[in-house]
């Protein structure tokens, strides 16, 4: 029999596995970090620095303490984290590469095709091996190391032979990211950056499946087969769906209360259940949230969960956009209770805030707002700023 779980119950089961319930204080090491990535899975990179770049913001917003600095060493020196693609850009813990290869294999037919017709004429597969070498022969190196002279800029859709390659190779795992330099990707030889056990490890197919089946669910508490699948984008959902078949002695059946009251049937280990229905409430400050944050990622659990509608207007024109280009949502305890349009002005030293939106139903009582104001300068210290710029009208 199904054991149903209720809304409020799986919002601090989901939060707990996502390390939103931890004490926010606690002392922060190299070790208690390359701990909290690891129990997240991987932590999204984003290029926007609006206030702080979105790896940083996830990371902070589940412990104060952390700060910027302190997550490179894990990735250029330590080697205890690699960079590569999840749904999206991530940090990735170096020990799961060897699963990591079966999305280079699965990735290499597709991407060609892909690029091939993207890229017509441009796609050209002599400059694979011809940067390879380059590199082989003469260490890591960013793109515009590689530039031809006469190649003009422009985005994506306009990446030079030689940048194409560099993406090529580091897609089907055969370079790897070094460094970081202001956000410009240094690549090397992938033998040069993943230690040498991650490196040449290898599982096969059966052992594949199952890890990324079963580390998806521990960090979710609870799943379909589908949310599984999308954790870390690495198997299919038809993957999954058996996996799941296969695992059921395993696998306890959860009917988890949306926020309309209506039961998902979802699955949870069996030898977790005891700890799944005693997840601690979450700390009832208030915490803003990266529009990349573990939580909200899966856009349609967020709503089943917690009721909170949330898409990322940048690509939207400005005259049609609700809220802003990026706006971040708010958390208090375990419930989303709104959002604020807020940005880092570095040449002032402030937090620009320009708006914030209460859900409907939240009050914006005193003490409510004093958390938020409280909040808010925690996320400029954090950004470097020395202040907060409260615009009139921020209340609405």
């Amino acid at each position: 029999m199904a054991i149903p779980i209720s809304n409020a119950h799986a919002r601090r089961i989901f939060m707990e596995r996502q390390g939103l319930s931890r004490p926010p204080q606690r002392s922060l090491g190299a070790a208690e970090l390359y701990q909290l990535i690891h129990d997240l899975g991987f932590v999204q990179l984003d290029s926007i620095q609006w206030v702080e770049r979105a790896h940083h913001h996830i990371l902070f917003t589940r412990n104060q303490t952390y700060r910027p600095d302190h997550l490179s060493p894990l990735v250029e020196r330590d080697r205890l984290l690699f960079e590569h693609w999840t749904h999206d850009a991530s940090f990735i813990p170096s020990a799961f590469f060897p699963y990591w290869k079966h999305r280079f294999a699965r990735e290499e037919a597709r991407i060609r095709a892909s690029w091939q017709k993207w890229q017509g004429d441009r796609f050209d597969e002599k400059s694979f091996e011809e940067t390879l070498s380059h590199i082989t022969e003469r260490g890591p190196l960013l793109a515009r190391d590689l530039k031809s002279d006469d190649h003009k800029s422009g985005g994506w859709w306009n990446w030079h032979p030689s940048k194409t390659a560099l993406e090529f190779l580091w897609h089907t795992g055969r370079l790897a990211i070094s460094a970081r330099e202001n956000f410009q990707k240094v690549y090397d030889l992938s033998e040069r950056v993943i230690p040498a056990e991650h490196h040449g490890a290898e599982v096969d197919q059966v052992t594949f499946v199952d890890w990324a089946c079963r580390e998806a669910l521990k960090r979710l508490g609870f799943a379909t087969h589908g949310e599984l699948a999308a954790f870390f984008d690495l198997v299919t959902p038809e993957e999954a769906k058996q996996w799941v078949s296969d695992h059921r002695d395993e696998l306890a059946e959860v009917l988890i209360e949306t926020v309309d009251g209506k039961p998902r049937a979802s699955f949870s280990f069996v030898a977790d259940l005891d700890r799944l229905l005693d997840a601690p409430e979450p700390p009832a400050r208030v915490r803003t949230l990266s529009p990349f944050d573990p939580l909200i990622r899966d856009r349609n659990r967020t709503e089943r969960l917690f009721g909170f509608f949330y898409r990322i207007e940048i690509y939207v024109p400005e005259p049609k956009r609700q809220y802003g280009y990026y706006v971040f949502p708010m958390l208090e305890g375990d419930r989303i209770i709104g959002r604020v349009d807020m940005k880092a002005d570095r040449k002032a030293g402030v937090l620009d805030v320009r708006r914030l939106w209460l859900e409907t139903g939240v009050r914006a009582s005193s003490g409510r707002i004093e958390k938020v104001e409280g909040e808010l300068a925690r996320v400029a210290r954090f950004a470097g700023l020395d202040s907060v710029r409260l615009q009139d009208g921020w209340l609405g």
